[in-house]
């Protein structure tokens, strides 16, 4: 059981709770223990140092809003997934390096690193629900980010480094993340890692045809389960959306 807990202002010792009780009520159990992505850390930065190593990744000062402010970026995109980052931040656009010491993966440099794809070049994976899926690097999507300011690591790359350090082979997520699927892919291959297999399923959506979502204040496990529902009701409902 991995605790995805490296967003420090919204991840409480409450919620941990919560979901271990709600996992347990609808009859999930694992094996071995909870592990918190935090206490990872030093994995995640010795994977971002390979790639700094490789000169795979370089430091990026623009932020999320930065990227939305461009022409080049989409703003419907959807809010769980990068914007295209049109690579203002990319060595050669940049020319000479600023003065003074150059960025490190610490919090005292204030940048963010990116990986940085190989333009013109097509992902392909063979998705467990929805078949061939492709996309084009630098058209697609972009530069992204896999170390962030805080001295933390961005989804991607603590994902990629957890499923291949865990000797996880099959992933099955939402399919809201299939894009996330093809930066991952890019991180397997430069950090030496077989991928593991793929299954997105269909996200559960409301009357309107909107994803549940917290922001929304779609109900949860915990509504139902005070509401009177019993776990079989609630899987019996998920299974008849497949």
């Amino acid at each position: 059981m991995r605790n995805d807990d490296l967003d420090r202002d919204r991840c409480r010792p409450e919620y941990v709770t919560a979901f271990l009780e709600d996992l347990a009520w609808l009859g999930l159990s694992w094996d071995g223990p909870m592990i918190p992505q935090s206490e990872r850390l030093p994995r995640y930065r010795a994977a971002a140092e390979r790639l700094q190593a490789a000169g795979l990744i370089y430091p990026c000062r623009c932020s999320r809003r930065d990227v939305l402010a461009t022409a080049a970026a989409p703003h419907d995109a959807d809010e769980a997934d990068e914007p295209l980052y049109p690579g203002t931040c990319r060595p050669e656009r940049l020319g000479r390096r600023p003065p003074g010491p150059p960025p490190t993966l610490d919090p005292a440099s204030g940048v963010n690193w990116r990986f940085r794809v190989p333009d013109g070049a097509e992902v392909v994976f063979s998705d467990g629900a929805a078949g061939r899926q492709g996309a084009v690097a630098g058209q697609d999507f972009g530069d992204f980010v896999v170390w962030r300011r805080e001295g933390t690591p961005s989804y991607q790359l603590a994902c990629t480094v957890d499923d291949a350090e865990f000797g996880i082979t099959e992933v099955v997520r939402g399919a809201d993340l299939i894009a996330s699927t093809f930066r991952q892919i890019l991180l397997y291959r430069a950090l030496g890692w077989a991928p593991p297999e793929f299954f997105h399923c269909p996200l559960v959506r409301d009357s309107a045809g909107r994803r549940l979502a917290k922001r929304d204040q779609a109900t949860s496990l915990r509504a139902l389960r005070a509401a009177g529902r019993s776990a079989a009701e609630v899987i019996a409902s998920l299974a008849a959306l497949a």
